[in-house]
């Protein structure tokens, strides 16, 4: 089971070894697909380096109203007092069918349109704080020794007294049917879970959504702002933009890519994030071609987009950041003796807090310069890690005391390239090299 590191800055195994949250959006997955569907999506996820699932309870979209993909509604007549056991059967195939392959859920129990009053949706809104409760046991007593990561909310804000109370209804009903895993809330884009519930004992770790907008969103300042927040407790972008995503929901925008995402999952764990979730149009709604309508300017079928170069760029990001010690890592702006620049050319900088490593993300190969004496040890080794690739290009050795510009291999607007910086003394092995 995972638990909050003892500096509260990560999660943990329960034995203290560190678990790094790299998850997909497969939101709708106990909705849409049939078990043959899931497991080839699970497997496609496994093997990229995924080590979580976002996955709905209840689906966004006819979640009460159209049976799953094994004919299946959640609860009979839409009340949450009368979960149907076939419907809770086939989650408790998926949570083992995940497990087998090294993955944890973050489940919603529900999406954020079930919960009234005034919250937009096209499905009743069937939670009170009393069903809540109820419905939260009831979770929490199936799942207690399950791989899962529970999601209060989802993408919808409360805004009146009844949400708030409803959503902490959940919270304690689940902690009342035994869950002990640890537990986030998923809010609406440009806020974070901190807004409102940062002081909640439930609240393990927050979560910031920062959409999709528009390209260059700054989801590192929305991370810098909940590392600061006392008291401490880790942070993440658990909803950037999604690869293949029509831009502010419209196609005459343009299309998101895997220079977008690689760009905020590097700028928001430089930041301080713990972990970082990735997305794909195509596959969050699991969408199967035409005639199904057309929903965010989807182009691609989810089977195909499981392809689309981000996902697997994410589990580079992985390798990089379990090549080096995960859990003392820190944010610093101060490694940067350059401007850090604005928009989509914002340097990002972490190290190692006792200076054993630094991390530099450029995200267009812009050259800038590195207070090396933030390092310790009397020399740097440099490298640069390609994170469209994997591939590492070594660059020597320097002093450590000196104020170095470093120049990447290529530059231009999607030439992104990360800058690893080692104490020469530490022998750690290349950066990107397999997890163990």
């Amino acid at each position: 089971m995972l638990r909050v590191s003892d500096n509260c800055r990560f999660l943990v195994h329960s034995d203290g070894s560190p678990f790094f949250f790299l998850a997909d959006t497969g939101w709708t997955l106990l909705h849409r697909l049939d078990r043959d569907e899931t497991v080839h999506y699970l497997d496609d996820r496994a093997a990229k380096g995924f080590t979580v699932i976002q996955v709905m309870g209840i689906s966004e979209f006819d979640g009460l109203s159209v049976p799953n993909g094994l004919g299946a509604l959640p609860y009979h007549g839409a009340n949450p007092a009368r979960p149907n056991e076939d419907y809770s059967r086939h989650v408790d195939w998926v949570v083992e069918q995940a497990a087998a392959r090294g993955l944890h859920l973050a489940l919603l129990p529900t999406w954020g349109d079930k919960v009234g009053p005034r919250l937009w949706g096209t499905e009743p809104q069937v939670f009170t704080p009393e069903n809540a409760d109820s419905y939260g046991a009831f979770l929490g007593a199936r799942y207690k020794e399950a791989p899962i990561i529970w999601v209060i909310g989802g993408d919808r804000n409360p805004i009146e007294p009844i949400h708030y109370a409803t959503w902490r209804a959940l919270a304690a009903g689940l902690r009342r049917g035994g869950a002990e895993q640890p537990m986030t809330f998923h809010p609406q884009h440009h806020v974070s879970s901190a807004d409102f519930f940062h002081d909640d004992r439930w609240l393990a770790f927050n979560m910031i959504q920062s959409g999709h907008s528009a390209r260059d969103l700054p989801n590192h300042a929305a991370i810098e702002r909940d590392y600061a927040r006392v008291p401490t407790k880790p942070c993440m972008d658990g909803e950037a933009c999604y690869e293949d995503h029509a831009i502010n929901w419209d196609a005459a925008n343009g299309y998101i890519d895997d220079h977008d995402v690689r760009k905020t999952a590097y700028w928001a764990l430089f930041a301080g994030a713990h972990g970082h979730t990735y997305g794909a149009n195509g596959i969050f709604q699991f969408w199967k071609g035409e005639g199904e309508g057309d929903r965010f300017g989807v182009r691609r079928p989810w089977d195909e987009a499981l392809d689309l170069p981000g996902a697997a760029q994410m589990g580079l990001i992985r390798r990089l950041i379990e090549s080096r010690p995960m859990l003392t890592r820190v944010p610093d702006q101060g490694l940067l003796a350059s401007d850090a620049g604005k928009s989509g050319e914002h340097l990002r900088a972490t190290r190692e807090a006792d200076g054993a490593y630094a991390f530099v993300y450029s995200p267009t190969g812009r050259p800038f310069a590195v207070e090396l004496g933030k390092l310790s040890g009397e020399t740097v080794g440099a490298s640069w890690y390609d994170p469209r690739t994997g591939e590492v290009h070594l660059a020597g050795t320097r002093p450590a005391a000196d104020t170095e510009i470093f120049a990447p291999p290529t530059s231009g607007p999607k030439d992104d390239w990360i800058l690893v910086l080692d104490d020469a003394d530490r022998r750690f092995s290349p950066p990107g090299s397999p997890a163990t």
